[in-house]
């Protein structure tokens, strides 16, 4: 902003006012463009309008100018601050107000989505699609703590500290009924950590292996058929429906078989589904025994 383009002075040659023609000398008069006129027809005719109290900027008033636009000294304040401006570096924004550097960079600054006040540089801060908070605004929807630039979990427009969310949305595991944070499995539609869902026996985790469950207990393979699996009467070896080649089992009395291994001792014929004689502790078809 610069000084008015005019001088005022003290006439001391014989002039008159170019408006009023009363005589000049020995009296204040202004100088404008070439004109010379008393102080009262300045203020009248000549002077500009103050863009801010809209009062005319008489001769006795220091004046203030900006791409055409004009202030009293004491009307060029901040807008927001009030802050003189004199002198002081500022900005013209919308409708004509001045603003110093200071308040343009903290309009201009994003808005912190929790206090709401600018976030202007220099600010330690929170960014999180296309939102943005002070570092100790961005706090835990549920204990309220300050999550700052620590891990964080968003649902929808809350957020949540890694404790809070475990012990609100993460499921629990069916054996130790603590959180799954990472990881897990499902088995019957239950979630299970992977070091809980592990072999009964020999407590290898059980995760993407084959096993078998008996009543609330998992085993793999090896273990299945050493510990809990029937030993075939037959071919004595483990009888695991599901593992192996057998998928039925034939029993009698306190003893079981694959029923591929159930045949008569004569002959050999299978007897799973049919007639059968047991005679001195051994399995015969029904024809056979007749021909002992």
């Amino acid at each position: 902003a610069g000084p008015g383009s005019y001088t005022v002075g003290t006439m001391s040659e014989r002039f008159d006012c170019h408006y009023c023609r009363d005589p000049l000398q020995g009296k204040k008069y202004v100088q404008k463009e070439g004109r010379h006129c008393c102080v009262k027809c300045f203020d009248k005719f000549c002077a500009n309008t103050c863009i801010e109290c809209k009062k005319p900027i008489g001769a006795d008033s220091k004046e203030l100018h900006f791409k055409n636009r004009y202030w009293h000294d004491s009307c060029f304040r901040c807008f927001k601050c009030y802050t003189s401006l004199v002198n002081e570096p500022f900005m013209l924004r919308e409708n004509n107000k001045v603003w110093c550097s200071n308040c343009t960079a903290a309009e201009d600054a994003p808005r912190c989505k929790g206090c709401f006040k600018p976030i202007i540089a220099g600010d330690q801060n929170v960014e999180y699609k296309k939102m943005v908070w002070h570092k100790d605004c961005f706090t835990c929807s549920q204990c309220k703590q300050v999550i700052g630039s620590g891990s964080f979990f968003p649902k929808g427009d809350e957020f949540y500290c890694v404790s809070c969310h475990e012990h609100k949305f993460a499921k629990t595991c069916a054996k130790c009924k603590n959180p799954i944070t990472s990881g897990g499995l499902t088995y019957q539609e239950q979630p299970w950590h992977s070091e809980c869902f592990i072999c009964s026996n020999c407590k290898k985790q059980l995760g993407g292996k084959r096993f078998t469950a008996v009543e609330d207990e998992f085993y793999c393979v090896e273990c299945y058929k050493e510990c809990v699996a029937k030993k075939c009467a037959g071919c004595k070896n483990p009888i695991t429906a599901g593992f192996g080649r057998g998928t039925s089992v034939v029993n009698y009395e306190d003893e079981s078989w694959h029923d591929y291994c159930f045949k008569c001792t004569k002959c050999a014929r299978g007897l799973a589904n049919k007639r059968f004689v047991c005679h001195n502790g051994k399995i015969y078809c029904a024809e056979c025994p007749k021909r002992l």
